[in-house]
């Protein structure tokens, strides 16, 4: 927001607002119909409105990845993402070109949090072993409190990641995970706190898949076997085995 404002661009808060400021100069345009070179200039006018509109990715992740991870890209309608936005179909097209471009948005901003949640933790100001501990337990508490991400996820895997598969924002962003544990393993196996065959991919795939699972399978898991695990002290007891079970496989 300060960031637009100091550029000279109007910030935008939500969808509602952009609705409200489109809608109104979409009015006006109608109203001066009256020959060509009104219209020409009106359009131009618009055109430099929406240059100065910012529409904050943050905000508009919140309000529309839950639309998403319920109902996934096939079933998520044009009409409920209106809704959901305080808007209207026309005013989301008007921005996006189709409800794919907005779905991939959706995907790397929900990516991008992740990942700079991640950074915000300074691994390299901790021991290694201490560092991945961190890691470790951050991951498993993200995933938890962030149900809606993991089933996107999930949604997009039943997609074969096609549309993972067109973002180059999404690999550059995930490169960053690996890059990370690749530096706390070098540090670790120099430390002499980690053993030399520690695989920076290998360890991200371990991390990830424990703190998933435990939120892909939660409904089906609970149904079987009982609430226990997921109760707070079971997902404290889950973390912590967690954690153990990984730095076993990774301590010298």
């Amino acid at each position: 927001r300060n960031e637009a404002q100091a550029m000279g661009r109007t910030p935008v808060t939500s969808l509602a607002e952009i609705s409200f400021q489109a809608a109104e100069d979409l009015a006006h345009q109608r109203e001066e119909r009256t020959d060509d070179y009104a219209l020409e200039t009106r359009l131009l006018e618009l055109r430099q409105i929406q240059e100065q509109i910012v529409i904050p990715l943050p905000e508009l992740r919140a309000e529309l990845e839950p639309i998403f991870a319920k109902d996934g890209f096939s079933g998520a309608r044009m009409d409920d993402i209106a809704r959901q936005t305080e808007t209207s179909k026309r005013m989301v097209y008007y921005y996006f070109t189709d409800k794919k471009q907005l779905y991939i948005t959706v995907l790397e901003a929900a990516y991008a949090k992740v990942r700079a949640a991640e950074n915000e933790l300074n691994l390299e100001g901790y021991p290694a072993g201490e560092a991945l501990i961190r890691l470790i337990g951050f991951t498993f508490d993200y995933h938890r409190n962030h149900p809606d991400f993991v089933r996107l996820i999930q949604i997009e895997n039943i997609h074969q990641a096609r549309h993972l598969a067109t973002s180059d924002i999404i690999s550059a962003v995930n490169l960053s995970a690996i890059a990370a544990l690749e530096r706390l393993i070098k540090r670790g196996s120099e430390a002499g706190e980690f053993h030399s065959n520690n695989d920076a991919l290998e360890l991200h795939w371990l991390i990830t898949s424990s703190c998933v699972f435990n939120i892909t399978n939660r409904a089906s898991f609970q149904q079987l076997y009982g609430a226990n695990l997921f109760t707070d002290d079971g997902q404290d007891r889950l973390k912590k085995l967690i954690i153990s079970s990984i730095m076993q496989t990774v301590l010298a």
